[in-house]
């Protein structure tokens, strides 16, 4: 038995002499604890949100999405009514405010407007990125916009229906919307165009971002649905880093590596 005693008293000095080491080590050097960094997360990087224009829905944006999250981006497309300016800014502040952490928003031609007036006192929305967008002013409607230069040819090639809302011309469609798109493509894309209440176009923002929140533009200076001349406008009247392209109207089909970099810039540098 004294034997055994002894082994024990034996390990317990030993025990005591190793936690006594590592307290002395901790104690010395406390950051040691928690230097280890952390592997990134989701959350290290904003969401984005991406905005349609006129005769297009959120599918629009198939190119864009998949490399956005091959990026490591939660990205979240809007489907708009296309009913009405308000319902649109309203349906997309609704997606923008359910996200968590900041947010990049993203707006393309009418979407321009619509991310305008929806990120309006979101305090967690931290860029705005224009894809050959509209961004007007409060009280400023789209046709008077439009006015500022030559009109486009998409001008020529609307076509209201009984109830008021607009399409593309099917026959027009690619050479004024999609020039630089593949010709199955964009035939897919005038058979499912979605229709916009001619109304929209005459209505204005009551509220809007303005220079307040960092801007990105992309002009497409091939665009035929919005003056290019239009488009560098609007991006310096709002300070917005200005990036321009060879590209017709829908730039995130024909060039969605070029989009998706420009929206990565943004969220690069406002993450920093």
């Amino acid at each position: 038995m004294v034997f055994a005693w002894k082994k024990v008293q034996g390990f317990l000095l030993v025990l005591l002499l190793a936690v006594s080491v590592v307290v002395s080590l901790l104690i010395g050097h406390p950051e040691s604890a928690v230097s280890q960094k952390l592997p990134p997360t989701a959350n290290s990087k904003p969401s984005i949100v991406l905005v349609h224009g006129a005769f297009a829905d959120a599918t629009g944006w198939q190119h864009v999405i998949p490399l956005l999250e091959r990026d490591g981006y939660t990205v979240t497309a809007v489907q708009n009514p296309l009913l009405s300016l308000a319902e649109d800014v309203a349906t997309t502040k609704r997606v923008i405010d359910a996200q968590k952490g900041p947010v990049v928003v993203v707006g393309h031609s009418y979407g321009g407007a619509v991310i305008t007036g929806a990120a309006v006192g979101n305090p967690q929305v931290k860029a705005l990125v224009y894809i050959a967008a509209y961004v007007p002013d409060v009280g400023e409607k789209i046709g008077q916009l439009n006015s500022k230069y030559e009109p486009p040819l998409l001008s020529t090639a609307l076509v209201p229906d009984a109830a008021g809302f607009l399409y593309i011309d099917r026959a027009k469609f690619r050479d004024v919307f999609a020039k630089d798109v593949s010709v199955t493509e964009a035939r897919v894309m005038a058979a499912t165009q979605k229709p916009i209440a001619s109304a929209a176009f005459d209505q204005s923002l009551d509220k809007a971002v303005g220079k307040t929140i960092p801007s990105w533009y992309l002009v497409a200076q091939e665009d035929r649905a919005i003056n290019p001349e239009l488009e560098r406008f609007m991006a310096k009247r709002i300070n917005a880093q200005t990036t321009e392209i060879k590209s017709s109207h829908v730039a995130f089909i024909s060039h969605p590596k070029e989009v998706v970099k420009l929206i990565e810039q943004a969220a690069t540098a406002v993450a920093k």
